[in-house]
């Protein structure tokens, strides 16, 4: 049953299935499928969230919920950074596939945002290009990697970005667990370091120039865009009092970060309401994360307390500005 008089939302950005084609797993290396469990486990992990695996699940949601059409990525379990380059390519072409059959269930819906591999950089500017030519030029991507030292400044990715910005793409930045062991306590791994990882991906984006030099593509912050809108003027200071390599001749970042859109997860109207005002209001996207609790199940509870005309951007307006819809 859906919500009775709430406001319909137009666009989901941020939400989450686990593609199971049984025919191809076989020969996918590190993954299977457990029948009994309904569960991948996935390089020793098992995902043991049902829902992750059902599209119908997650439209039954969308209607309860009034949200019109959602934008489909794989969850961080299903990243895969350690693999190598042939292997990637192998589960990538996967997990992209898997994303088409489910979306195409549910056409009018759900749509894909194509997985791009942080850690092959050519590799992600090559599916990038792929997909473009026959499908919208949507992607989600790891916003870096601790572990393997990955940040998206690095030259390596600068194909990526000539295609992003070639087919006006979209990039939903999403971080993953990072390795410092003091974020094991408290959950930190997810509370604290997925904020700093996305507000490292923002600070690398923004004081190269990436932002500035490629204006066509839209890349979208998880989370609020974790920290980022917190050190924007601590960012900023570092480079008008010369802090060393902080000035590279890029615009500064209170500037560059209105570039950025963000979704809506923060858990907190004064933070959106920062994230907001960073940002743009007309930047602030909904997303909820589904099916995962740290996201917004219940968004119209959630944000019951947002300032109305903020809350009436975010469900309804935005998206459409932005060209997303």
């Amino acid at each position: 049953m859906s919500v009775a008089g709430v406001e319909r939302i137009a666009l989901d950005v941020h939400a989450h299935l686990a593609p199971v084609l049984r025919d191809r797993l076989a020969s996918i290396a590190g993954v299977t499928w457990d029948d009994a469990a309904g569960a991948l486990t996935i390089d020793g992990y098992t995902l043991a969230a049902k829902s992750v695996y059902r599209p119908e699940a997650l439209v039954a949601w969308m209607d309860e919920q009034r949200v019109e059409r959602a934008w489909i990525s794989i969850p961080p379990p299903l990243y895969r950074l350690d693999l190598d380059l042939a292997a990637m390519r192998d589960w990538v072409h996967y997990a992209n596939d898997g994303l088409d059959v489910m979306a195409s269930r549910f056409p009018d819906r759900l749509s894909p945002l194509y997985h791009l591999p942080v850690t092959h950089p050519a590799l992600a500017a090559e599916v990038a290009t792929e997909r473009a030519r026959t499908s919208k030029a949507r992607f989600a991507m790891p916003a870096g990697s601790q572990d393997h030292k990955t940040v998206l400044s690095d030259p390596d990715f600068a194909p990526l970005w000539s295609t992003l910005d070639q087919v006006r793409g979209f990039l939903f930045l999403h971080p993953c667990k990072g390795c410092d062991p003091r974020f094991e306590p408290f959950y930190l791994h997810n509370l604290l370091g997925s904020p700093m990882e996305t507000a490292l991906a923002a600070a690398h984006l923004a004081m190269s120039g990436v932002l500035e030099r490629h204006p066509n593509m839209t890349v979208c912050l998880a989370h609020g865009g974790g920290a980022a809108a917190a050190i924007a003027g601590r960012l900023e200071r570092g480079q008008v009092t010369g802090r060393p390599g902080a000035d590279t001749g890029a615009e500064k970042p209170r500037i560059s970060f209105r570039r950025f859109c963000v979704d809506c997860i923060t858990h907190d109207a004064a933070t959106l309401a920062l994230a907001a005002a960073r940002h743009g209001e007309d930047h602030v996207v909904f997303g909820s994360d589904w099916p995962f609790s740290m996201g917004l199940p219940e968004p119209h509870r959630q944000l019951a307390d947002l300032d109305p005309k903020l809350r009436q951007r975010i469900f309804q307006h935005n998206a459409k500005a932005l060209g997303l819809l």
